[in-house]
């Protein structure tokens, strides 16, 4: 008997990127170790949708206009970046509009309180934002990859990611709840920690770390994949012409690589 694929939760992650010294570093959270999902590895921020990122009432604090999914999955990367990281992708209210400066550390030192109430739903980040003065500055985050989890997974995700350059003198902190540690890594750096057996690092990231490397500064680095397209990676079970088990992904993704072994996937 066939059994019929969960269907996976909509998801964003964001990758958060400064000039580092010879090319972009992205900023990376580990996943505490009694997480379900990906404990212990190297990620961006990031996490599902709740209802309140679909809500309506989100309309006059975003700045862009990007239809119901685009418009849920940013919101949810903005919450979540702030959740783990305490970094803040906002604007104030009264200086909005895109291309205008995101809010500074006064801004988001201020908040940084607030995270651990928004992460557990005992605080509403709406209310947080629309009470502050602040507007989602959604404008900011340039669509980077969509992956959706192999339909033989128990919990899978509808993950959209985003490229978004790193607010102004804003501190990344982990939250030491659902992260224990924020790094500055270039992608490079990222791969070959993991490559030399210093940390684990899940297929998508990894792809996507991949891709990020090809950046060269934060700003050819959002005029680059501000042009290119995106396509859907569904990995796809299957063989290798030396019967190990893998998945597949389409070449016209642009990740440089379209099969994977089953034995390094780390979920």
């Amino acid at each position: 008997m066939t059994k019929t694929p969960s269907t996976p939760h909509l998801s964003a992650t964001v990758l958060i990127i400064r000039d580092g010294e010879t090319a972009p570093e992205v900023l990376m959270v580990k996943r505490h170790y009694q997480i379900d999902f990906a404990a212990g590895a190297l990620v961006f921020p990031g996490g599902k949708t709740n209802d309140e990122d679909s809500s309506p009432d989100w309309d006059p604090y975003t700045d862009g206009d990007f239809g119901p999914v685009q418009q849920d999955a940013r919101i949810a990367a903005v919450r979540e970046a702030f959740e783990e990281s305490g970094l803040l992708l906002a604007r104030h209210e009264n200086r909005r509009g895109p291309g205008a400066p995101l809010v500074g550390p006064e801004i988001s030192e201020k908040l940084a309180p607030h995270r651990g109430a928004v992460d557990r739903r005992e605080e509403s980040f709406l209310e947080l934002i629309r009470d502050n003065g602040l507007v989602l500055a959604l404008d900011s985050l340039i669509h980077f990859g969509h992956w959706i989890t192999p339909e033989m997974m128990p919990k899978r995700f509808d993950t959209h990611f985003y490229l978004a350059p790193a607010p102004a003198d804003q501190i990344a902190a982990h939250d030491g709840r659902e992260t224990t540690d924020a790094v500055w890594l270039g992608a490079n750096d990222a791969l070959d920690m993991e490559l030399a057996g210093k940390a684990t690092i899940i297929f998508p990231t990894r792809m996507n770390l991949v891709k990020l490397a090809r950046g060269t500064s934060v700003a050819e680095a959002a005029e680059r994949f501000g042009a290119e397209p995106i396509v859907t990676v569904l990995p796809q079970a299957g063989k290798t012409d030396a019967g190990e088990p893998c998945l597949f992904i389409p070449e016209e993704a642009g990740y440089g690589q379209t099969v994977e072994l089953l034995s390094r996937v780390n979920v």
